[in-house]
């Protein structure tokens, strides 16, 4: 059977045995008309004033908007929320008053070309563009501490301003249950030391720290909590399909309209088995959350639900951004060599490093099944260095794996990667 996988920008085809399952979310078809939908989204938020009530004229106002490792559309949503601020020029206010802020993270910035890419060059023509920086001390203010005694630094743009919009896009997320909603503020616009505390070891390796959880998941309880302590003003939240096409709008009060966005995109996103698999196939849903192999971990690790202790995942990722280069994902990896070793380093007392949480996960998985990565971004010893086991064809190695586990070995393919939340059915499983 021939199955595309959603890979780089264009996809690849694999050839697989018959017997394959495929596992993927349930399609939803777009909207008829985005940017109406999106317009009366504006007007009619969830337990919020309209956008165009909530903002003054004169007001400075911060939009945040995710970067390019996310497949949020900001070139289509962008436009018709900035219209709608617009507005307000007409009643005294002045485009001036208006930032875009990237929120970053730990990220690397974009460059020129790839903003106009992301933004649009209208809105990169027109609007102060900045991008947040987590590591300069001029650009953070501190609001203390959080329930967990962890420090609290915040973009200064964004806390200065008057009116604080966050935008994104909904989907499942391997440790903050979904992504969206609060996450726009931590860790996107946090300080590097509020970054690491929320993804330190023990938040990590927390059991509820996994697809799909929001209640009694520490890692989204403290985004929420360090979220809602800088007063956003108004949130805009979509929904996509495996077409990048908006099938869900989700705007207004940040808490209620993002608890029904995670709730709809779970519905489409759920795909129970009926038992574990010998052998995974998986993806990173493809450009632009497959651009490097620090990404691809999320890939991983939605099809470490379903492998049995044993078994082997078989990766495909472009990485047209390598491993990537900065950060210390990379440096982590091969300075452990292993990933018990990975393990054991960062368990060390008082152990901090950017990017430890994405090896943690990666070691976690590896101690579970071996790992096979296809890629053309990366050559084998760079695949090897992170500890993998390079893949130069997906069907010779689902060939050699199902010589290895036998005539009874179970195979499933996950097309789209972590766009989907799979899991094994329990005997009285209602779930859709």
């Amino acid at each position: 059977m021939h199955v595309h996988l959603a890979y780089g920008r264009r996809g690849l085809t694999a050839d697989l045995p018959d017997a394959t399952q495929v596992i993927e979310p349930r399609f939803v078809p777009g909207l008829a008309d985005e940017t109406r939908a999106l317009q009366a989204a504006l007007r009619q938020p969830m337990a919020s004033l309209p956008l165009a009530e909530m903002v003054r004229p004169g007001d400075s106002v911060v939009v945040v908007h995710t970067d390019i490792t996310r497949a949020t559309p900001n070139e289509r949503i962008l436009p018709v929320l900035l219209a709608k601020l617009a507005k307000l020029e007409q009643a005294g206010g002045r485009r001036g008053d208006i930032t875009l802020l990237n929120g970053l993270g730990t990220h690397r910035r974009q460059t020129e070309a790839e903003l106009r890419a992301m933004l649009g060059d209208a809105v990169v023509d027109s609007y102060r563009c900045l991008q947040h920086d987590c590591f300069g001390d001029a650009w953070l203010v501190s609001l203390g501490v959080t329930s967990r005694g962890h420090p609290v630094r915040i973009n200064r743009a964004y806390m200065q301003a008057d009116a604080r919009i966050l935008t994104g896009f909904i989907e499942p997320h391997f440790f903050a249950g979904f992504s969206g909603g609060p996450k726009a503020v931590l860790p996107s616009l946090a300080g590097a030391e509020s970054v690491f505390t929320n993804h330190g070891l023990a938040m990590i390796g927390h059991p509820q720290a996994t697809w799909g959880v929001t209640a009694g998941n520490p890692i989204w309880e403290e985004m929420q909590e360090v979220a809602l302590r800088t007063e956003p003003t108004f949130l805009l939240n979509v929904a996509l399909n495996t077409q990048r096409a908006i099938t869900g709008i989700f705007a207004g009060d940040m808490l209620q309209a993002h608890a029904a966005g995670c709730e709809f995109v779970r519905q489409s996103a759920m795909a129970p088995v009926d038992e574990l698999y010998d052998i995974v196939v998986t993806t990173n849903s493809g450009y632009p959350l497959d651009q490097n192999l620090y990404q691809t971990i999320k890939g991983m690790s939605a099809a470490a639900q379903i492998v049995r202790p044993g078994g082997a995942i078989v990766m495909a990722a472009a990485c047209a951004d390598g491993l990537p280069d900065h950060g210390q994902y990379a440096a982590l990896l091969a300075r452990a060599g292993s990933p018990q070793a990975v393990l054991d380093l960062i368990s060390q007392p008082n152990f901090s490093a950017h990017d430890q949480w994405q090896v943690q996960i990666q070691a976690q998985i590896q101690l579970k099944a071996e790992v096979h990565v296809y890629s053309d971004g990366l050559s084998d010893q760079q695949i090897r260095r992170a500890l993998f086991v390079p893949c130069r064809s997906i069907e010779g190695t689902v060939a050699q794996l199902l010589a290895r586990y036998g005539p009874a070995a179970r195979l499933c393919v996950m097309p789209d990667g972590p766009l989907t939340i799979p899991y094994v059915r329990p005997a009285d499983d209602n779930v859709i």
